[in-house]
């Protein structure tokens, strides 16, 4: 993937991904790697472009926000902000960065994530976050989520009761219940203006997905 995503592809910050990019992905979880990191880099951009704030934090944010690897099944997912954070704010004072601006690039990585549950404060902050949930909703938000099932060993649906009518909701072993349990709530917590709007044209591309799959089975 590296040699097919470079620092040109993050226009209009070529020169901070040519120093960030080897430090944005570890691991091999496909969800969140470097196509990942970009996708997430170009929703961000749309939303900065019409709310504003200081591209560079939230650019650096973007780049940084997975670079520690916890699977989704790990005791310590909740914690991969915190540590992503920490490894950013490593990272970017080797480069000179002044503290303030390490400090907020710190804040919006550690704020993004979904099971750290700690509300973003800043403009940059909000937009990250809105920009990698982006990421988990609409056709790609689907793609993923089961390409994350199968790498966890979960099973598509339950065959006897697909749509948890007469039991508790269990992504962990069913990709459908996922749908329910998150993805079709992520769209109501979005905190930009920007990031809402085209969070609910994902929202109804999901939605639709979800009716056509339970058609089918």
């Amino acid at each position: 993937m590296t040699a097919l995503l470079t620092a040109a592809d993050f226009h209009p910050h070529e020169a901070l991904a040519a120093q960030l990019l080897a430090h944005a992905t570890e691991g091999d979880d496909g969800s969140h790697d470097l196509a990942h990191i970009h996708r997430v880099f170009k929703n961000a951009m749309k939303i900065q472009a019409g709310e504003g704030g200081d591209a560079d934090i939230l650019a650096a944010a973007v780049l940084l926000h997975d670079c520690v690897a916890v699977e989704k099944n790990s005791p310590l997912r909740s914690q991969a902000s915190r540590l992503a954070a920490e490894k950013a704010s490593g990272i970017l004072a080797g480069l000179g960065w002044a503290e303030a601006k390490i400090a907020a690039v710190a804040h919006a990585i550690l704020t993004h994530s979904f099971s750290a549950n700690i509300a973003p404060e800043t403009l940059e902050a909000k937009m990250l976050q809105d920009a990698d949930r982006l990421d988990a909703i609409g056709m790609v938000g689907v793609a993923r989520c089961f390409y994350i099932a199968g790498r966890m060993g979960s099973g598509l649906y339950h065959p006897a009761d697909p749509g948890a009518q007469h039991r508790p909701l269990d992504d962990r072993s069913y990709a459908i219940d996922h749908f329910p349990a998150k993805l079709l709530k992520l769209s109501e917590g979005f905190q930009t203006a920007t990031g809402a709007k085209l969070a609910q044209e994902r929202h109804e591309r999901l939605t639709l997905f979800l009716t056509l799959f339970r058609d089918e089975i």
